[in-house]
């Protein structure tokens, strides 16, 4: 178990010792977005970290790119002048290593550090001082992962706004070429070392010890850095959605905003392919919800698309072998059935379902979703019971089609309000005000009598972000309010005391967009419906308010002093724009 768990009074693992990652590697190695990952990850778990970037620091104290020296980047034979200046910066990094750790645990040194007397003599110092020293390279041979990563520190580095793109790259090449003539490889053993090799393809670890060390060995074994958005929305509204107990379908407003979500996001999803030269089919769109009815039942019109668009490359099961139990289509795509179909049509052949958009299972190998057999669909077909004419499986996906997959997770159930189920924060209020009390003063920390707090909730998603880390397709998030709060506040680097103030309104589009130098998310607005919190236009009986945690984002403003957060977080959410 991970999220703030294991911190002290002093905000530090008393049992692990202070620790300096030391990354090491050529430029476009990756080495930025391992250590910004890594930063995210551990103060996710409430360890005081912070990356300390010599190149960010150079930025600050003597400028972009364009006003340094023309030998600042060489590593030959240099001018006192940039002498002197290179000494400046590395001085000044250093100093914010030791200010750090008058009071933070971790510090992830994030610079070149490409010669072994460099590297070797600034270990020495730290480690005389009682600190951990790792070392950390990333090496990387794969040509298809440096182009994409000098691209992306084009795009997003300030040492190149304003640039040309072709002579930015030529630049950054430049620099490679010459840090290759005196670069080192990590082969000395008297350190502790890790290294990566093709951003996660493979690692090697040396004498790494103790706890803190080895959750940072797991976390960077599942790390990528392939370019992907990750897109969150609520699921939509559901006949009863007061009540966190009831497990109910989609209204019909719920219906209609799930097909509105879908073609939002396909629509958003092809712009942003678009821009990186690929088709809708090219990369597949991974879908994740949770085991209850409104969320993944918000995923199936996009099963529905996928299969209208692929209806001319269709086979019967009868006349070819594709048609396999694990790729059989869902029952939703099959033409003639209707999700307005009655329940009960097919309860009496799969007792495990309980309405037709239920109808399908979750392969055991690869979460791939299945249709029942074709006896269960014989009432709804009106047929004998003979195996339907249009039960079909679709051709794998075209460059010019649509290429999903639907997995439900359990861990992604909404946070359970126990004896506040049902009620609004008024009512809350008003029934249990010495709950309600605590529960302003640390909303993140409280536990309402037989619920869950959101840190219990963080501490169950937990195993859901190293998925989410090693997922390379585009994702798309259906889920509860709470739940979005938790995943955007690791992804964007919130502190977790300001979790329950986030706020998740359905009809907004969440798209998150990793990379090296931070995070981009970006909030967009979709839909105005029954459900859509905070609309005045809407009756109140056609709002879900009732649904506290899902709807209610406390003002945490002041209340508690987060120690893990050392600077403002990279990333935050854009002001919303309407679709």
């Amino acid at each position: 178990m991970v999220a703030p768990l294991y911190t002290t009074d002093s905000g530090l693992l008393f049992h692990a010792g202070k620790i300096l990652v030391i990354t090491i590697g050529l430029p476009a190695r990756g080495k930025t977005h391992i250590s910004r990952s890594l930063e995210r990850y551990l103060r996710w778990m409430g360890v005081k970290t912070q990356v300390v970037s010599l190149g960010d620091y150079r930025r600050k104290t003597l400028g972009g790119a364009q006003k340094l020296p023309a030998d600042y980047f060489h590593l030959g034979e240099k001018s006192p002048e940039t002498i002197a200046l290179r000494k400046k910066v590395s001085d000044g990094c250093e100093q914010q290593i030791w200010d750090f750790f008058k009071t933070g645990q971790v510090v992830i040194y994030d610079a070149n550090n490409g010669t072994r007397a460099a590297r070797q003599s600034l270990a020495e110092r730290f480690h005389s001082k009682g600190i951990h020293v790792i070392m950390l390279e990333s090496v990387c041979d794969n040509k298809e992962i440096i182009e994409a990563n000098i691209r992306s520190v084009k795009i997003s580095s300030p040492d190149y706004r304003g640039w040309d793109p072709d002579k930015a790259v030529e630049d950054y090449y430049t620099r490679i070429r010459d840090h290759e003539e005196y670069y080192d490889p990590v082969e000395e053993k008297d350190w502790p070392y890790i290294r990566i090799f093709n951003v996660g393809e493979r690692i090697m670890v040396n004498n790494i010890k103790g706890y803190l060390q080895s959750r940072i060995v797991f976390f960077l074994m599942n790390i990528h850095n392939r370019p992907r958005t990750i897109y969150f929305a609520r699921s939509g509204q559901s006949l009863i959605e007061h009540s966190y107990k009831a497990d109910s379908d989609l209204s019909p407003a719920g219906w209609e905003y799930a097909d509105k979500l879908k073609d939002f996001v396909l629509e958003r999803r092809a712009k942003n392919l678009a821009q990186r030269g690929l088709g809708m089919g090219d990369q597949r769109l991974v879908i994740w919800t949770s085991t209850r009815r409104r969320a993944h039942h918000t995923a199936w019109p996009f099963l529905q698309a996928a299969a209208s668009i692929s209806s001319s490359n269709l086979v019967t099961p009868a006349d070819s072998h594709l048609a396999t139990p694990g790729n059989a289509t869902p029952v939703s795509s099959i033409s003639g059935i209707s999700p307005s179909i009655s329940a009960a049509m097919l309860r009496p052949h799969t007792p495990h379902v309980s309405h037709p958009l239920h109808t399908f299972h979750i392969d055991s190998i690869d979460g791939r979703l299945t249709a029942p057999n074709s006896r269960a669909l014989a009432p709804a077909l009106g047929s004998s019971g003979n195996t339907p004419s249009n039960l079909i499986t679709p051709i794998p996906s075209t460059p010019n089609g649509l290429n999903i997959k639907v997995i439900e997770k359990p861990q992604m159930s909404e946070i359970n309000p126990g004896i506040w189920d049902g009620l609004t924060p008024d009512q809350a209020r008003k029934y249990y005000p010495q709950d309600w009390e605590r529960f302003v003063k640390d909303p993140y920390a409280f536990r309402a009598p037989r619920a869950e707090s959101y840190h219990d909730l963080s501490v169950r998603i937990e195993p859901l972000l190293i998925e989410l880390e090693r997922e390379k397709e585009d994702l798309l998030i259906i889920g509860h309010a709470s739940v979005i709060r938790c995943l955007l506040a690791y992804l964007i680097g919130l502190p977790a005391s300001e979790i329950p103030a986030i706020e998740i309104a359905r009809g907004d589009l969440l798209e998150v967009v990793p990379a090296s130098y931070g995070v981009h998310c970006h909030a967009y607005h979709f839909w105005d419906g029954p459900g859509r919190r905070g609309d005045e236009n809407i009756p109140v009986t056609e709002k879900d308010a009732n649904n506290f945690y899902e709807n209610y984002a406390e003002d945490t403003k002041g209340k508690r002093t987060e120690s893990v957060v050392i600077r403002e977080p990279e990333a935050s959410l854009s002001v919303l724009e309407t679709a």
